[in-house]
């Protein structure tokens, strides 16, 4: 009798589901790149929060040459405004090469320049784990992607094993630490299943359907999380399924992607949502994309087969049916092997990144016991200043409550107005938003400050003088300001205590309750 996931009749093949996993990895890219370009000089611009030129100066002064291995950055070559700007924008036209299937092998090395310059030079504004996951996988995608100058999808021939399963190997590590790393903590809202009860009104930026989930019945809550812990915990396995049972790991991608579309309608967590779905449909194979793009293909793709697409075209993912027929065509007369010293090359990359992510991942897991001295050396003296081979895990420990700073600014030092931002709860009575694929830097900061005051003052108190000063670069950063006519005279920073309204609550259209605990600076004036 057959099982609930039978074997597939032959193996499986992947000359498509790499070509499209690269592209949809380009458009997780070009949502990076375009997000971060409007923000990045009000955030380290030469008048941002943190200068970045500043920052490298200091570095330097400091630490001497070795501040070039620690801080690896072009940014070094020319420190100015024009080359963050230029870096953003360069960005975006590879990425937009990369959804085209152009020169993957050398756009996706580009990216991952590019973005590691910029996760330096951002310093606190671009630490997020879903920025390290994009250089991790941008790294990845070099050695998984086909040579050639323009590559039809499903042209590219078979991809080597070894870079597929670097890539998966990632989406493994990706969703078992973000489960195991939860349980390791010790956080007692975690095993006892009771975490969402806090989790929605206390993340960063939730979104309107957070609340409601808020105040769903507690029994949904705790379901909820049981659930999760199964799809992070257990369902990264299928990942691993030996080939005869290709439908297990069809089925983990299903309920990995569906855990991602339910974060995300919650909460607002940047690229980081598309990204994860971008690594998980990596485990599709042929058969399974061709399906899914409902290209009418009923075998699975080999070389030297040319089917008829039908349904969807392939314009509508980057290449015309002629560009898949003359792939195609390619596959059935493949070029010269390369040179055998690339082949070595390209096998010692390989192994040496399934080292470190090993141990990345080993460490987390072991946490707090030591790892081996020379792992730790690896990983942090010489794989850590490239941010490329990580450890992962959100929220391991449960924020139970929800501080939040509202700037307010005065021109009498009596009647005072709140500066709104344009994604983290201020108004009681205004919807939490959508932002969708778009990370706001700053919003997300604010919600670290409010917890760490003293500890993020560095980039605080530049932000509250830009607003004295009515400089453009602050201002950018927020939704409005309350002072139209010119800058107010004092700025002060409050903490509030917020949490979601109750249905009761919310009758009158309120979706917070805020709840003052006093100024955390006097008020700060511009010189007369």
């Amino acid at each position: 009798m057959a099982g609930p996931f039978p074997p597939a009749s032959g193996p499986p093949y992947f000359a498509l589901s790499r070509d499209l996993f690269l592209r949809l990895l380009g458009l997780a890219h070009l949502t990076a790149f375009a997000s971060l370009a409007p923000q990045i000089l009000g955030l380290v611009g030469s008048e941002g929060l943190m200068p970045a030129a500043a920052y490298l100066d200091r570095a330097y002064e400091i630490w001497g040459r070795a501040a070039y291995h620690d801080l690896p950055t072009l940014l070094w070559l020319w420190p100015s405004d024009g080359f963050l700007v230029g870096t953003c924008w360069l960005g975006m036209a590879l990425s937009a090469a990369a959804m085209a299937g152009v020169a993957p092998r050398a756009v996706f090395p580009a990216l991952w320049v590019c973005y590691l310059g910029l996760t330096v030079a951002g310093q606190d504004f671009l630490v997020f784990q879903w920025d390290a996951l994009l250089l991790e996988a941008g790294l990845l995608a070099s050695l998984y992607s086909p040579a050639g100058w323009r590559v039809p999808l499903g042209a590219g021939g078979e991809p080597g094993a070894a870079a597929r399963w670097l890539v998966w190997g990632l989406a493994f590590k990706l969703t078992l630490l973000s489960g195991v790393t939860k349980l390791l903590s010790g956080d007692a809202t975690w095993r006892s299943l009771t975490a969402l009860e806090h989790h929605y009104q206390t993340q960063p930026l939730p979104t309107w359907i957070g609340w409601y989930a808020h105040n769903a019945p507690d029994w949904f809550g705790t379901l909820s999380v049981g659930v999760m812990f199964v799809i992070e915990v257990a369902v990264p396995f299928a990942i691993l399924a030996p080939a005869p049972f290709r439908r297990l790991r069809m089925t983990g991608c299903g309920l990995l992607c569906l855990l991602q579309v339910l974060i995300a309608a919650t909460g607002n967590y940047g690229f980081f949502n598309l990204l994860a779905v971008v690594l998980y449909l990596s485990l599709l194979d042929d058969a399974a994309v061709a399906r899914l793009l409902r290209l009418g293909v009923s075998r699975r793709l080999q070389p030297g087969t040319v089917p008829t697409p039908s349904g969807v075209g392939w314009a509508a993912i980057g290449a015309g049916g002629d560009d898949f027929r003359a792939g195609a065509a390619m596959m059935r007369n493949p070029s010269r092997r390369a040179p055998a010293w690339r082949w070595w090359v390209r096998a010692a990359v390989t192994a040496l990144l399934a080292l470190l992510s090993t141990l990345a991942l080993v460490r987390e897991v072991r946490a707090p016991a030591p790892m081996p001295a020379w792992a730790d050396v690896l990983l942090d003296d010489w794989a850590g200043p490239f941010r490329s081979v990580n450890g992962y895990g959100l929220f391991r420990v449960m924020t139970t409550e929800r501080p939040e700073i509202v700037i307010e600014g005065s021109a009498d030092g009596s009647t005072w107005l709140e500066y709104p931002f344009r994604w983290k709860p201020g108004d009681p009575a205004r919807a939490p938003r959508f932002a969708l694929t778009h990370m706001p830097r700053l919003d997300w900061r604010m919600w670290f400050a409010a917890l760490d005051p003293r500890g993020n003052g560095h980039w605080l108190l530049p932000l509250a003088e830009g607003l004295l000063e009515d400089d453009p670069a602050a201002l950018g950063l927020l939704d409005d300001t309350p002072f139209p006519d010119g800058p107010p005279r004092f700025v002060r920073l409050v903490l509030y205590r917020y949490r979601f309204t109750t249905r009761e609550e919310g009758a009158d259209g309120a979706w917070w309750v805020r709840e003052p605990l006093g100024p955390l600076t006097e008020p700060l004036t511009r010189p007369r």
